[in-house]
């Protein structure tokens, strides 16, 4: 029996999916597996029978990742499964600021108790008036699962798109129309796009990289959008921006003190991946993951761990060995398990930064004297027998 805990409401679509030899429990202490969504972990007790924890979604702020590789928790996102829902607001966001959608609306409804309405609408209409996207330039910088569907979405509209990553998987390539003109700087999008949509990680060289430096680049009067997280802005430089006319409009789905009462600024409350849609999807990918880990040991989308494809279970048992990324590990493990005259049927090791993990197959049982053996090697973090 897997005990797990759910830290937030998860869709009944995924915690469906759990059979009966899943119980969910009313504490952490208890659980060998974790659902979360939005739910603070950083100040938690993580407990030793900890195994995994599944994001239902794809950012992971909330997990001290560091803390659970170095308990030998490995931890899931599930990147793409809310992508459709991003992909459609970000092309609604495209559209509230090309024809001043937000502006309009407000204004219908400051003169909506005055007599004559239709006549003041005709009469007023024109200072809402924008500009068609047809033909306009596109700049996505990040192809990955949303970046890809909103820059096909934009060139089948009838943008010109241009596309940026430096880390375009193979996969996202093959899913990017042939129309998009692929770029190999930022600086070229900076240059070129009448609207710039950023889809790229929070890391240390991508926080603000939206800036005065690099506003200076782009033309006057353009749009940005920012559906991926909110410190890839300078809000400062933006309202600055703002101000002098060399961003028309800004659109965010991450409004904050300063951001939300900003002129110019379209702010939506981050409901990039708030559709039932969505929240499924999310639910049943990171339900499936958590289960494939627990009963096969095969790790697909994690952000601490290597990925790792198990196959299928052997007719013996299965060894997966979480520890830290350093020589001689294998040869311990080999070792450990030839000196009680075990048979390896099939080693996997793969390896992500400081730590790695491996699965071993035997043809035989293991007692649990051989267990804690391979416990009690300097390196390793957690060892399940499956």
């Amino acid at each position: 029996m897997v005990n797990y805990k759910c830290l937030n409401p998860i869709a009944a679509v995924g915690v469906n999916l759990f059979t009966d030899d899943y119980k969910q429990v009313d504490s952490v202490e208890e659980a060998e597996a974790v659902l979360v969504r939005s739910a603070s972990m950083h100040e938690m007790d993580l407990p030793a029978d900890l195994k995994a924890i599944a994001r239902a979604g794809a950012g992971v702020n909330n997990i001290p990742l560091d803390k659970c590789a170095e308990k030998g928790i490995v931890v899931f996102n599930t990147p793409g499964a809310n992508a459709n829902g991003v992909k459609e607001l970000v092309m609604a966001g495209l559209m509230l600021a090309s024809r001043n959608v937000v502006g309009g609306i407000n204004w219908v409804q400051s003169i909506k108790d005055e007599p004559d309405v239709a006549k003041l609408v005709e009469k007023g209409k024109s200072q809402f008036a924008g500009r068609e996207i047809l033909g306009k330039k596109l700049g996505v910088i990040g192809l990955g699962a949303i970046g890809v569907l909103v820059a096909n979405a934009a060139n089948g509209l009838g943008m010109e798109v241009y596309g940026y990553d430096p880390y375009l998987s193979l996969e996202h390539a093959w899913n990017l129309s042939r129309d998009i003109k692929y770029v190999k700087t930022k600086e070229e999008i900076y240059h070129t796009c009448d609207y710039i949509t950023v889809h790229v990680p929070l890391l240390p060289d991508t926080k603000e990289m939206i800036n005065k430096d690099t506003m200076a680049m782009m033309k006057d009067g353009v749009v940005i959008l920012n559906f991926a997280r909110d410190l890839l802005v300078n809000d400062n430089d933006m309202e600055a921006a703002l101000k002098r006319g060399k961003v028309k409009c800004y659109v965010t789905d991450f409004p904050n003190e300063k951001t939300a009462g900003m002129e110019g600024v379209i702010a939506i409350p981050h409901l990039g991946a708030s559709t039932e849609e969505s929240e499924d999807n999310c639910a049943v990918m990171a339900v499936k993951q958590l289960k494939q880990y627990m009963e096969t040991g095969t790790i697909k989308n994690s952000v601490n761990y290597p990925n790792c494809d198990a196959g299928a279970l052997p007719s013996g048992k299965r060894i997966t060995i979480n520890h830290k990324n350093i020589p001689n590990m294998l040869t311990q493990f080999t070792g450990v398990l030839s000196s009680e005259n075990i048979n390896i049927s099939n080693l996997i090791n793969k390896s992500k930064g400081d730590y790695a993990y491996t699965v071993i197959d035997i043809e035989e049982e293991l007692s649990a004297a051989i267990e804690e053996k391979i416990s009690e090697i300097e390196g390793v973090l957690k060892v399940r027998v499956i």
